[in-house]
């Protein structure tokens, strides 16, 4: 009878040489990843798509290309988008979708050098999309890649892995895993999405996005009694904004890697000319939601905070629009165990522990977790997120984290297929 120990050993031992051999090809495609733009705004990231379809092609890799319509994804604040799905079924057992996307933030200004570069220094990939998520594709794909090769050399494996490769998470995720799901293009039974630190990430922040639009009355300058000023009247809602803001660092959230709701006022426009009273101003709340707090709660707070503070401005209106609400992470049915199998792999992986975080941004995994599905956050990264510079300039990820959460994926993806189901 064969030691079931010793075959596991075995398929360890084939899944880190495939990884190893082939470690430079996954880093010049994370290169040619990095190099072709696919900013959000503006959101035109279908040739981004078509970019990373061909070079999964070339890995033998068979692609769906999901186009989102037109009108929807514009809609979401896209102007294209093409979701890729690969699916490669090894035998009756469990879906898995590893989830990352490749549509990033515009690069900014401070970069050493081309944000789109693709360029190794010091054993580190600079660009935009280096660690937020481009990374994850290939961290992702060659996982997949090592898999193929192990079943291939006659070890059974019972289940299927899909690969859900999107575009929109910089703007909420609905033309992306939303849409992926709505359409009933996939319904896996657990999910790994991208992350950007090798914690794994068990719950994150939510946000909701409104836009306030103070509308008064026109008049010259040199009458301005004859008019309704909307940024006088913003001057009155700005500071009780801030004092509800203040107030948030009374509501701790109990997820370690979260500390506190936060409120941004991000953007601000308004005005005629120099010489005019102005008639409109229109301004951008970022709250950020905690995952102990209802989204519906928060909303309905936030919107009061605004209708008090403006109530008693002569001649003016208000106008207040959701442009954006992405409700927390918070784990599924069923998620414990499969974080618990993650941290145990990649503590083995990277030798010292791995423990499940919060983090305080918001992306894709929600939407996966509010269908039900075991999900978790793991992928290719530093310590932190701010040692990869995400969203900010010289964006980069070292390479040998990229390498060792790609074994850490391999090794979960192998313990999920290669046990009897009731074990699972």
């Amino acid at each position: 009878m064969t030691d079931p120990s010793h075959t596991q050993a075995h398929a360890r031992d084939v899944l880190r040489q495939f990884i190893d051999t082939h470690f430079d090809s996954q880093v010049q495609t994370l290169a040619q990843l990095v190099q072709c733009p696919s900013d959000n705004p503006p959101g035109d990231c279908a040739p981004h798509a078509e970019v990373a379809a061909r070079l999964l092609e070339g890995m033998d890799l068979v692609v769906e290309r999901h186009a989102v319509p037109a009108e929807f994804a514009q809609q979401h604040g896209m102007r294209s988008v093409t979701n890729l799905i690969v699916r490669e079924r090894f035998g009756d057992g469990p879906v898995i979708a590893l989830n990352a996307h490749g549509d990033v933030v515009p690069p900014g200004a401070g970069w050493t050098g081309s944000p789109y570069s693709g360029e190794v220094r010091d054993g580190w990939l600079y660009g935009r999309g280096a660690a937020v998520s481009k990374s994850d594709f290939t961290t992702y794909a060659f996982a997949l890649r090592a898999l193929k090769q192990l079943h291939a050399s006659g070890t059974p494996l019972a289940g299927t892995v899909e690969l859900h490769l999107t575009y929109d998470e910089e703007t909420g995720g609905m033309t992306g895993p939303g849409w992926i799901l709505s359409q009933g293009l996939s319904r896996p039974d657990y999910v790994i999405s991208a992350a950007f630190s090798h914690h794994v990430v068990v719950a994150h922040n939510g946000c909701l996005h409104l836009e306030v639009i103070l509308r008064g009355k026109s008049a010259h300058a040199a009458r301005p009694e004859t008019g309704a000023d909307a940024i006088e009247a913003a001057a009155a809602l700005l500071p009780a904004l801030y004092r509800y803001r203040d107030q948030l660092v009374d509501r701790p959230s109990k997820t370690p890697g979260i500390a506190l709701p936060t409120m941004v006022v991000g953007l601000i426009e308004g005005g005629i000319n120099t010489n005019v009273v102005a008639d409109t101003l229109s301004l951008r709340i970022d709250r950020r939601i905690v995952p102990e707090e209802s989204p519906e709660a928060v909303e309905a707070e936030l919107r009061q905070v605004i209708e008090d503070a403006c109530a008693a401005l002569a001649g003016i209106s208000v106008e207040i629009r959701q442009i954006l609400l992405a409700r927390p992470f918070v784990p599924a049915p069923g998620a414990a165990e499969f974080s618990a199998l993650m941290c145990r792999e990649a503590t083995q992986v990277m030798g010292k522990p791995v423990t499940t975080i919060g983090v305080p941004l918001y992306t894709d995994a929600r939407l996966y977790s509010e269908a039900g599905i075991p999900t978790v956050m793991y992928g290719a990264g530093p310590e932190s997120l701010l040692e990869a510079n995400g969203h900010r300039a010289d964006e980069r990820v070292p390479l040998d984290e990229l390498r060792k959460a790609t074994l850490v994926v391999a090794h979960t993806l192998l313990h999920l297929m290669a046990l009897p189901k009731e074990t699972r």
